[in-house]
């Protein structure tokens, strides 16, 4: 008399950080069978790489083992999400951080709008709208790209020149007179 047993054979997924591989663990399929995993990232993260056997497949959301007929391993790697705020200044003044500023999804960025001497902010542009003539702009949990863009004007000064009886002054009345200038 002759027993026989179908060959079992094992598929081991593992998920890293910040993401998961259904089904997880071990899983113990007959010989010829087919499996499927899902491959989830989990919020402000992005899937780096699927590795099949060791090779990478890409960094896809799905992979199918077809007619098994060996062991097997999945693994899949994560990474944070990033987002870019561009940050300019117009002339006269600056805004720190500049330029482009890498955030994690998730995080906090702010900025300080500081005008240079004898002149002052004029206007906070935040993706294109403005938030007035502010001294500083908080991004919170920042989950796309954005924008923020800084103006800045001359402080204008008045001067009120009057002259008494028998006398004049010139220019007389209320003089506007540019920060840093002669009159």
């Amino acid at each position: 008399a002759a027993s026989f047993a179908i060959t079992t054979y094992t598929i081991t997924a593992v998920a890293g950080a910040h993401g998961t591989v259904v089904p997880d663990g071990l899983t113990t399929l007959n010989c010829g069978d087919n499996q499927s995993y899902t491959i989830t990232a989990d919020a402000c993260y992005h899937i780096v790489d699927v590795l099949v056997d060791g090779a990478s497949v890409g960094a896809v959301g799905s992979y199918t083992f077809s007619n098994v007929s060996a062991n097997h391993t999945i693994e899949a790697s994560f990474a944070i999400n990033t987002y870019t705020i561009t940050a300019t200044a117009n002339p006269n003044g600056s805004i720190t951080p500049s330029g482009a500023v890498g955030v994690n999804c998730g995080s906090d960025q702010a900025f300080t709008i500081t005008p240079a001497a004898c002149y002052h902010i004029t206007d906070v542009l935040v993706d294109g709208v403005s938030v007035g003539a502010v001294a500083s702009y908080t991004f919170n949990d920042v989950q796309a790209d954005h924008t923020i863009e800084a103006s800045f004007a001359t402080n204008v000064y008045t001067i009120s020149a009057s002259a008494g009886a028998n006398g004049s002054i010139s220019p007389a009345g209320a003089v506007s007179v540019n920060c840093g200038s002669d009159q």
